[in-house]
C-alpha cells in the first residue's frame, strides 16, 4: 500500500501544520473542519517563541506579524499573597532559539492564515463537514471517516486519517484512545475585551484560592481574558457565563479597575473540562495529534506551539513511509512518531503537573513565588521553559526543586 491520500479532521494549529508539510512532500491531503474559517476558539491565544520556527517553516511568520500579532518579552504571575513573579524571554542567549518573543493573536486570524498556507502547499479543504465516525476495513485498519452533516452519512475514504480535531476530539474517541485524569479537573471561559488598561509587552497570570485567570494583549488593542476554575463550578458558569465573568473581573481588585473602561468585543466561550490524554497517539491506519492526544492544563499556554510541533514531527514520519507498499511499514513509523512525540514533550507534561499540582495548595503557591520574586535567574529559567526554548532538566532536577520548594524565603 502505497500512501498518497491522507485525511486529517480539524483545521486548526496541528491539522494546519500536518497537512502542510504532508501536502509540501507531495501527498493528497485534505483537511475537514466542521466550521467555516475564520473561526472563534476559546484559547489563551499565546505562542511561545519556539512557535515562530515553524510559523517561518510555513511561510506565515510574516502574515502572523502584519496581522498585528503583540510580542511578548515575558510572562508575570501574582500568587493569591499578592506577590509578583516576573520571568523574562529576552536575554537567556546560551538558549536562545528562532526568536526571543513570544507572540499573541487571536485564533480567528491565526488559524485562518495557517490553513490558507495549507491551501498554498496544495491541501484541499473541506469546512462545515463533521466527521462523525470512523471507518475500518476487516482487519480492524482505519480506511476512513464517516461525514454526518444533518442528512445520511456518506464515507470518505484514505489510506491514513488525522485526528487533529481538539480536547474533544471524536476521532480520538471513536479509537477509544482518550482517556481522563481525575485530577485537577478545571473548565475554562474566555472572551476579549477592548480598552483594558495598564497592558504591556507581559502576559499575565492571576492565582488565586479557588482557580486563576490571565490577560494577554493579542494585538490591535485586544486584550484576551482567561478565567479558568475547578469543575465544580460548571453549574455556576452554565446559568450565565458572562455574569459569572463580569462578576470575576468586579471580585478581583487586582484587575478591576483596568477593566472599568473596557468594553467586551466577543461572546464569553467555555471550553474544558481539560486533563485528556491518549494512551498511545496511533492506531494502525490513524493517529492523533495536538489537543486530540494530550492536554492537560491551559496554565503554561504552550498549546498552540505544541500542535504546531506535533504536526512536524507527525509529518516527518508519515513522510518516511509514504512511499512502502507494505501498511506495516507506515505503522512503524506512527509507533515512532508516538515515541518521539513523548520525548519532546514529557519534560513539558512533568512541568506542566507540577505547576498544575502547586497551583491547588494556596500556601506552596505563595512560598514558591516568593523564591521566584527573589531569584530573578529562577524565573527566568521556568519561564524559558514555559517558551518552549529552554530544557525541561532545568527546573526538573534537585537543585532547582529544593530552592524553590525548600529553602528559606527570608
Amino acid at each position: 500500500m502505497t500512501t498518497r491520500k491522507v485525511i486529517v479532521v480539524g483545521g486548526g494549529p496541528a491539522g494546519a501544520s500536518t497537512a502542510f508539510f504532508l501536502a509540501q512532500a507531495g501527498l493528497d491531503v485534505t483537511v475537514i473542519d466542521r466550521a467555516r474559517f475564520p473561526r472563534d476558539k476559546p484559547c489563551s491565544e499565546y505562542m511561545s517563541p519556539e512557535a515562530s520556527r515553524i510559523l517561518h517553516e510555513m511561510g506565515a511568520l510574516a502574515a502572523v506579524e502584519a496581522a498585528g500579532a503583540d510580542q511578548l518579552v515575558g510572562m508575570r504571575l501574582q500568587s493569591p499573597d499578592g506577590t509578583t513573579v516576573q520571568g523574562e524571554f529576552v536575554g537567556q542567549h546560551r538558549y536562545r532559539g528562532f526568536r526571543d518573543r513570544g507572540l499573541a493573536i487571536p485564533r480567528t486570524i491565526l488559524d485562518a492564515i495557517l490553513l490558507d498556507r495549507a491551501r498554498t502547499a496544495g491541501v484541499k479543504v473541506e469546512e462545515r463537514a463533521r466527521v462523525s465516525d470512523i471507518v475500518r476495513d476487516a482487519s480492524g485498519r482505519v480506511r476512513g471517516v464517516t461525514l454526518s452533516n444533518g442528512k445520511p452519512g456518506h464515507t470518505i475514504e484514505a489510506d491514513l486519517i488525522i485526528g487533529a480535531d481538539g480536547l474533544r476530539s471524536i476521532v480520538g474517541r471513536r479509537l477509544g484512545l482518550i482517556t481522563m485524569s481525575r485530577w485537577p479537573r478545571r473548565i475554562a471561559l474566555v472572551s476579549h475585551y477592548r480598552g483594558v488598561g495598564d497592558m504591556g509587552p507581559y502576559g499575565e497570570m492571576f492565582v488565586t484560592c479557588n482557580g486563576y485567570y490571565g490577560v494577554v494583549s493579542v494585538g490591535n488593542g485586544i486584550t484576551n481574558f482567561a478565567i479558568v476554575v475547578p469543575v465544580s463550578r460548571a453549574a455556576e458558569i452554565a446559568g450565565d457565563r458572562t455574569e459569572f465573568m463580569e462578576n470575576w473581573i468586579a471580585d478581583h481588585p487586582a484587575i478591576t479597575e483596568r477593566f472599568r473602561n473596557a468594553e467586551r468585543v466577543g461572546p464569553v466561550k467555555a471550553t474544558g473540562p481539560f486533563a485528556s490524554r491518549a494512551r498511545r497517539a496511533w492506531v494502525p491506519g490513524a493517529a492523533l495529534v495536538g489537543d486530540a492526544a494530550d492536554f492537560f492544563d491551559p496554565f503554561t499556554g504552550e498549546g498552540i506551539y505544541a500542535a504546531l510541533r506535533g504536526g512536524e514531527i507527525l509529518a516527518h514520519r508519515i513522510i518516511e513511509a509514504a512511499d512502502a507498499a507494505d501498511p506495516r511499514r507506515m505503522d512503524a513509523q506512527l509507533r515512532r512518531y508516538d515515541a518521539a512525540r513523548k520525548r519532546e514533550f514529557s519534560g513539558k507534561w512533568k512541568v506542566e503537573r507540577l505547576i498544575g499540582a502547586t497551583i491547588g495548595l494556596t500556601p506552596l503557591i505563595n512560598r514558591s513565588a516568593k523564591v521566584l520574586a527573589k531569584r530573578q535567574d529562577m524565573a527566568d529559567l521556568l519561564v524559558g521553559v514555559g517558551g518552549d526554548f529552554v530544557p525541561t532538566g532545568e527546573v526538573l532536577n534537585p537543585r532547582f526543586l529544593m530552592r524553590l520548594f525548600l529553602l528559606p524565603t527570608g
